[in-house]
């Protein structure tokens, strides 16, 4: 499988992301590329609920979705939009972060809301309570496809390991965690955790990352880590994207993970056992 990763640095205007979007998706098809796979919020980072409540749509009434949906159509290629922010219905108002695994016919194979919000006092100056904004998933998700069989997550899922042993014992071979991590926790634990969920589930690791500074319109500015990895099924980092924006291509062969699993096969040997207090 040729993957090409997209590392963003995502303004809050949707119609802007887009067309990175679609330009990187018209590098990986040059590429041979079999997949794209974007970061978390690629249409919008904004901290103003206000300006995503105008912004963000339905995901019926989506056009950058459908956009993305009908361009790979067109260049027969998969797509992993890392998630979306879009309006949910719900009566409190609160959106979606939502990811979509897209076929190279333009379909959703499968899609995913975050489980875990960010909820968070990073540093004195530094906070975050996503789920003011965003209501949270109820549902792991294993999506198989011809290319490998996929575990979606997004960004703070990955600090709950018993997630991505469920995805992975489920048939999960490739876990995707697109993220916008911020700075301060990113240069401490990123690579850490990813590192860690593919070595004890003996899967791929991709994680499509937001990066640098990014231009909003309105509300408080946002920076994010950077740091795209891809992790083998031993735990190897294949791909560091580093702190710039661009597209990086790497081939991932899926039959690692079968050998990973045939040299440590730990997610066979679970026990029960009892916790004392």
């Amino acid at each position: 499988m040729r993957a090409a990763i997209l590392q963003m640095c995502s303004s809050d205007d949707p119609g802007e992301n887009l067309q990175t979007v679609l330009s990187a998706l018209s590098q990986a098809k040059a590429a041979g590329a079999d997949i794209l796979l974007t970061p978390e919020v690629t249409n919008c980072v904004s901290q103003s609920r206000a300006h995503q409540a105008r912004v963000l749509r339905l995901e019926a009434e989506d056009q950058t979705l459908a956009s993305v949906r009908n361009a790979a159509r067109e260049a027969g290629i998969w797509v992993l939009l890392g998630s979306f922010g879009l309006q949910s219905g719900d009566p409190d108002g609160r959106f979606a972060n939502r990811s979509f695994l897209i076929s190279d016919r333009g379909e959703i194979a499968g899609w995913y809301d975050k489980i875990h919000m960010f909820d968070v006092n990073v540093t004195e100056t530094e906070t975050f309570r996503e789920s003011d904004g965003y209501r949270p998933g109820d549902r792991a998700v294993v999506v198989e496809t011809p290319l490998a069989t996929f575990g979606l997550s997004i960004c703070y899922d990955m600090r709950f390991a018993y997630l991505y042993r469920d995805l992975a014992k489920a048939g999960a071979q490739v876990l995707t965690v697109p993220a916008a991590f911020s700075p301060v926790t990113g240069k401490a634990h990123w690579e850490t955790l990813l590192r860690a969920r593919a070595i004890e589930t003996g899967c791929f690791v991709i994680a499509p990352a937001q990066t640098g500074d990014h231009k909003v319109s309105t509300g408080k500015p946002r920076q994010t880590h950077g740091h795209s990895l891809v992790v083998a099924p031993w735990g190897e980092v294949l791909l560091d994207a580093g702190t710039d924006p661009g597209l990086h291509i790497i081939d991932v062969d899926v039959k690692e993970v079968d050998k990973a699993r045939g040299r440590v096969p730990s997610i066979r040997h679970d026990r029960p056992y009892t916790l004392v207090t």
